[in-house]
């Protein structure tokens, strides 16, 4: 299969209230918008009570099913350090890793894991870790974390900033454009460094 024939797969995962729907939106609308065939599946059936929420994107050519295959996941994008060892099955040895070092106990836990990151680090060889507290001074506020996410996704895919920008302009409230624009471009920045 040549490169025009590729399918991507990003699995994006998270806790609720995390915009792992939204940032899942963004990236379905921007492979649209550069003329991929895209499909979308996602569970966020617990999502108001912190439980997991994911979301599988797919685009290529033409994608026949919405769900990605396990053990072939070429992007796990984490908002959260637990989850990303939820997905491991999804992944494999050249899975790229981008995890933000959010901490969010989970229901059934008095006290936060340890060595999540060391283990994160031995099951991807390319992991790149985020630190929310360095990043929302720069973005504004927490919310707009998924999307500066999206933002350093951006810079490993075959969508186009201008595919990006439209899909934001049409997943995104009028309002709130400016500030997930300015999100989205931070994140960017991120990956140039």
């Amino acid at each position: 299969m040549g490169e025009t024939d590729k399918i991507w797969n990003i699995l994006m995962v998270g806790v609720g209230g995390q915009g792992i729907v939204l940032a899942s939106d963004l990236l379905a609308q921007a492979a649209l918008l550069s003329g991929f065939d895209a499909k979308k599946s996602e569970i966020h059936g617990m999502s108001q009570r912190g439980g997991s929420v994911f979301s599988h994107i797919r685009f290529g050519k033409k994608v026949y099913a919405p769900v990605i295959p396990e053990a072939s996941c070429d992007i796990l994008v984490s908002l959260e350090l637990l989850e990303t060892l939820r997905w491991t099955a999804y992944c494999h040895p050249q899975t790229k890793a981008i995890v933000l070092t959010e901490k969010i106990l989970p229901a059934s836990a008095k006290e936060y894991p340890s060595g999540i990151e060391t283990e994160i680090k031995r099951i991807f060889a390319d992991s790149l870790f985020i630190d929310p507290a360095s990043l929302i001074p720069k973005i504004k506020d927490k919310p707009y974390l998924n999307v500066a996410l999206c933002g350093l996704l951006a810079n490993f895919l075959p969508l186009g900033p201008e595919a990006w920008q439209k899909a934001l302009e049409e997943c995104i409230p009028p309002n709130y454009y400016e500030e997930n624009w300015r999100a989205f471009k931070e994140g960017r920045l991120l990956g140039c460094k």
